[in-house]
């Protein structure tokens, strides 16, 4: 994005944008990757400590919950198709209405019974073609015959969904729209108005969808692919200006706040990987835009913070805008007192993924501590509502568990005690992702600084001290299981 010092992909209307609102320079992630992150801004709190990909949990008090109660309406777009999978299936429902728009990725939209397989074998580089039976690929193939003309993409039908509801809407008072995009993530199928923007000198099949993986790419793949990527990017920021376009003809800054965030990034052959969840969470999965503008704050419009927020902030951030107080559990901040200055609200901030390393950053650092042993460690999912990200646990899996009723954030609820499932090398994961496990395990530090690419880890003791303080008081605040100290080395606390 330009607006955080972008050179290589126009985003004009991001910058338009920014010009306006308060932009976060230091905002992190909490809990990867998507339906984590979205508990997360749901709650306000961390969810990789305890679980997984999961639904939301009947204890778990929803910002959109919250702002029902309060006789706020509550409207959600998307085409983030992962609501409507099992591991997903709670977060929509909290809201007044929704609206679903298919087709990305692999939703289970089009039915092809005897889809072309020839041709798509010659449309598709061999990198995107189907590895095995049941992979998602092929039915991105298939949904991808009906996205011809640039109207029938996910991302103008999303944003034409959203500006049918402020047309009918604009008017009222005590709404909230989340109109949510799965675009720019993969694979990176943009109309041809983008593409062409972003030559490659690739000649070869179409080339848009990496795996999980290190990078094994020619230099005319990575372009290929990073310029498909680049297209993406456009179309969302174009279709983001519109939106702002609307804010204008109506007059709505007045009384209209607007937050402009993600939930992750992506390695696009950064670090030598393509993707997330199986590599170090580098900053280009971890350090993620955050731009919001509030009318009774718009005197701030093109100012910048440098203090440390996350992605548990938006929940209570929320609440704030229509005068409702968080609830006790929650562990995020409010981030409307920062706007007005550039007040610190935390020293540290904790991120990681359920199973993965467990990490730490104050802004200038970023601490990745892994256990030694990812093959020999204990771990648990903790839940009532045991689903994956597209099934139901087994009941192989429920067969071992036990119920216990160690945590105040439950609000008395006793949960399932699971044991973690593990992958072909042993080690305990939630998400069996593509590649099948997470490497490069190495605990490091990184001071941004004077590396801010990331590229020489080291390590100093007493940083490292210093920051293993943190993160044990960072995780007993979220009322981390007893494993999770133990795995990383820290002392379970009393």
């Amino acid at each position: 994005m330009q607006c955080y010092g972008g050179r290589h992909i126009d985003t004009p209307q991001f910058l338009r944008f920014a010009e306006r609102a308060v932009t976060f320079d230091t905002h992190f992630v909490g809990s990867l990757p998507c339906m984590p992150a979205r508990r997360d801004m749901h709650t306000g709190r961390l969810n990789f400590l305890h679980r997984s990909w999961g639904a939301l949990e009947p204890f778990d008090q929803s910002f959109s919950e919250s702002l029902r109660a309060a006789g706020v309406y509550t409207h959600l777009v998307s085409d983030h198709y992962h609501y409507w999978e099992d591991g997903g299936a709670t977060y929509h429902n909290r809201y007044s209405s929704w609206d679903f728009i298919r087709g990305q990725e692999w939703d289970k939209w089009k039915a092809m019974v005897q889809p072309p397989l020839e041709r798509f074998r010659q449309m598709y580089h061999g990198l995107q073609q189907p590895s095995a039976t049941g992979d998602g690929r092929l039915q991105s193939m298939v949904n991808r015959e009906f996205m011809k003309a640039e109207e029938e993409f996910c991302c103008p039908r999303t944003y034409a969904s959203a500006f049918e509801f402020l047309d009918q809407n604009r008017g009222a008072d005590n709404w909230l729209l989340h109109l949510e995009c799965f675009d720019p993530h993969e694979p990176f199928h943009a109309p041809a108005r983008f593409r062409k923007r972003y030559p490659s000198g690739y000649t070869g099949p179409m080339l848009d969808w990496p795996r999980y993986e290190r990078n094994e790419q020619n230099s005319l793949e990575v372009a290929e692919l990073r310029a498909n990527y680049a297209a993406l990017m456009s179309m969302c920021d174009d279709y983001f200006g519109r939106l702002l376009d609307y804010l204008d003809r109506y007059g709505m800054w007045k009384d209209t706040a607007v937050i402009l965030t993600t939930d992750h990034g992506f390695l696009l052959a950064e670090h030598d990987w393509w993707g997330k969840n199986r590599m170090p969470f580098f900053n280009e999965i971890a350090h993620i835009p955050l731009l919001v503008y509030h009318p009774d704050l718009a005197s701030q419009g093109g100012e910048r913070r440098k203090s440390l927020t996350h992605t548990t902030d938006i929940m209570p951030t929320l609440l704030d805008l229509f005068g409702l107080a968080p609830p006790t559990a929650v562990e995020g901040c409010s981030l409307l007192g920062m706007m007005e200055s550039d007040r610190p609200v935390r020293e540290a901030a904790l991120y990681g993924m359920f199973g993965a390393g467990t990490n730490v950053t104050d802004g200038r650092y970023t601490y990745f501590r892994y256990p030694e042993d990812m093959s020999k460690q204990d771990l648990y999912e903790y839940t009532l509502m045991p689903m994956h990200q597209k099934s139901l646990f087994p009941v192989e899996e429920l067969r071992r568990a036990t119920l216990v009723n160690n945590f105040g954030f439950t609000q008395g609820v006793p949960l399932l005690r699971v044991p973690a499932r593990r992958n072909l090398k042993g080690q305990p994961v939630g998400h069996l992702g593509q590649g099948g496990g997470y490497e490069d395990t190495a605990t490091v530090l990184y001071d941004l600084d004077s590396d801010p690419e990331q590229q020489r880890p080291f390590r100093d003791a007493a940083i490292e001290e210093r920051f293993l303080r943190l993160m044990a008081e960072l995780m007993r605040r979220n009322e981390a299981p007893p494993e999770a100290f133990l795995r990383l080395g820290l002392a379970v606390p009393n």
